[in-house]
Parts: structure tokens; sequence; C-alpha cells
């Protein structure tokens, strides 16, 4: 059967496949205990519980210990900042100015608080430069926050290196790796950072789970306070068909993490290529050796993305996140692009069930739309 429209908006989320969705409905309906219960489905579930823990711990290279469940990426992000700077009356904040809402809007709440709040710039390309975060570090800075891989246009940031400039004064490092985990291989211990967020729904999993990962002897302030689950950092029963779930998609993106890379990076830059024969004035965000391999950011300049999206309803893409508000793109607005430029981006991003007819119709509707509009 043929779609009525091509999907191509993977990095706002994902379809829940077949594999996850059975590992979801055996846990929901069958082993449905409470994992905090002494009798037997409880201990099935605690056992269970623990056994997920372990395999999303073996894919992140993390201690099983470390990780903590939480209902999403955003819940996570909120975790790892309200959790290291409400224990002080006053501190000093870093982050970059095209993170996730989620970590935006949490700095601009400790701003009003008289806390001190640094925004790094980021080149036009869309990169952080260590030098830049070095720059702003303070006596009294607690945290910084830099994404692993910017949601909008793909951009993967020098972690490494600005984690390296911050340990030679102990100041904690938090990423928000939703966007990464799952597409390119993520190392916990490799990456050296305190804190990561992880989101399920970007790789497969359903809506609603998610996870921070809080490096041994990182202390928090927990945002929920009741039965002392997850370390004491997350009360509330653990949901075991969410977590079941998303261990399943980290076993998957494990298995499949190479090939996947190779093919979608074939696919993204057919479609690059075959948009840019089309359309000449085509521009392009991002280096595309250090961009995420499914995703392609460009502007038609001089066109509006809103527009040419509205006009091809039948093409599942966005003009940037899914989570900005109306007053438009937060990376757009941190790029410091000219205005012809940020109207006429388009984000594609590409999946697990994309396939190569879909990027060929998607350049013949393209194709079909530029020469109708050009009459």
């Amino acid at each position: 059967m043929v779609k009525p429209y091509i999907y191509l908006d993977y990095n706002a989320t994902t379809p829940v496949l077949p594999e996850i969705s059975s590992v979801f409905s055996l846990y929901a309906e069958e082993y449905f205990g409470n994992p905090s219960s002494a009798h037997v489905l409880g201990k099935k579930a605690k056992e269970a519980l623990e056994g997920f823990r372990l395999e999303i711990a073996k894919f992140l290279n993390c201690a099983p210990e470390e990780i903590v469940f939480t209902s999403g990426g955003t819940e996570a992000n909120h975790l790892a900042l309200f959790g290291i700077l409400n224990k002080y009356k006053r501190a000093h904040l870093v982050v970059s100015a095209f993170e996730h809402p989620s970590v935006l809007q949490v700095a601009v709440k400790f701003l009003e608080r008289a806390y001190e709040v640094d925004f790094v710039p980021v080149s036009s390309e869309g990169y952080v430069d260590p030098e830049e975060v070095k720059k702003r570090l303070k006596a009294n800075t607690k945290v910084i926050s830099i994404m692993l891989a910017n949601n909008e246009i793909g951009t993967i940031q020098p972690i490494e290196e600005i984690v390296e400039i911050c340990k030679e004064r102990d100041i904690l490092v938090h990423t928000d790796a939703c966007q990464a985990v799952g597409k390119i291989p993520v190392d916990f211990e490799k990456l050296k950072v305190d804190l990561l967020s992880i989101a399920g729904h970007k790789m497969y999993a359903p809506k609603g789970i998610g996870a921070l990962i809080v490096r041994k002897g990182v202390e928090l302030e927990p945002l929920f306070i009741g039965g002392g689950q997850e370390g004491g950092l997350r009360a509330g029963t653990e949901p075991l068909p969410l977590i079941g779930a998303f261990a399943k998609a980290c076993e998957i993106a494990k298995r499949d993490m190479d090939g996947e890379m190779e093919r979608l990076c074939f696919l993204r830059e057919r479609l690059f290529q075959g948009l840019k024969e089309i359309y000449p004035a085509l521009y392009r965000f991002g280096d595309p050796l250090k961009t995420l391999p499914n995703t392609l950011a460009v502007s038609f300049v001089g066109r509006e993305g809103a527009q040419i999206l509205a006009d091809l309803p039948q093409i599942c893409a966005s003009t940037g996140s899914a989570c900005h508000d109306r007053k438009g793109s937060i990376t757009m607005q941190a790029l410091r692009v000219p205005a012809d430029v940020s109207k006429g981006m388009i984000r594609f991003s590409l999946g697990k069930l994309t396939t190569l007819e879909e990027i060929d119709q998607t350049l013949e509707i393209f194709s079909n739309y530029f020469t109708r509009s050009s009459l």
C-alpha cells in the first residue's frame, strides 16, 4: 500500500518498532507486578527491572547503578540542572545558546532567581567552540550544559574537549544526548561527562520513558520525593513496560548501529545532492562529517520553509525543533544567519523505516514543486 505521506521527521519522534511493542505488551499484560512488592510478581518485576537497567548500561558503557529512569528527556535535563543548582543559594551556570528549550528555560529560570547564567554563542555552522566555554567559566561555576548533538541541525559538539577544560576546575558537565543516542555511538566513560540525558521516543521506544546517567559521586537534589525508587532520585513506581521497551530499543540500536549509520549517510547525501540540483541556491547547515548521519538541515534561500512544507503536505519534515515556541527556531536565532537563510530552513531527519524509494519520491515531489512555482 502506498503511504499518503513520507515521514522525514525522525528527530521529532520515532514510531515504536514491533519487537519493542512486544516487550511493552509482555510487561504490561503478564509481568505487571510492582518492582517494590514482596510477592512473586513483584520479585519477577524487580528482577526484570534490574536486567533492563543492565542492558541499557552495557549499551552506554556506564554502571547500572548510574542509571536513573525518568519520564523522558525533559525530566532528565531538569533533574540534572535543578538537582545540582538547587543545592546552592548562588551559583553560576553555563549553557550553549542553542540548547533544547528544556535546558534553556531552566537557565532562564535560574537567571530570574539572581543566579549567574552565561549563554555560549555558537558558530554560524552550528558548533560550540571549547575556548568560548573556557572564557565564561568563573570561580562559582557549578555546572555547564552543552548538548551532544543539536536537535534542529544535527551538529555534533566537541564534548570531550569541553569536559577536559571543565575537569581542570572541578566543574560538573551535563550533556543532553537525547538526539544522539541511538544514532551515533555514545560512550559514557569515553565522554567523561558527569550527567547525560536520554529519551526513549527518539530511538523507537514509546513516549514517556527516558533516563539520566549520573556519575558515581555526583550528588543531586531529587525533583520528586516519595518512595525512594531509583536510588532516592526519582520517586514513583517504575513503569516496567516502558523501561523494558527502552532496553529493547537500546539492544536494537547497538545491534544495528554501524549498518544504519552507513545506510542513513548514503540516503542523506542522496537527498542533499538531489535537492541541490533542483534548487542550486540551497544552503546546508553543518559539516556532514560532524553531523548526525540521519539529519539534513538546509535552507531554500529566498523561499520560506514553512510555506514549502504547507504546500507539500505529503512531506512530513519540519522547520526546526518540534519543541520550539512561536518565536521561531532557537537554533536559527543562535546561528545569527541572514533572515533569508533562516526563513528558508527545513530539517529532514531520516530513520530506520526510510527507504531509497521514499528519498527518490521526495526529490520528485520537490522537483515538480519548484518547476511549477517557477512558471
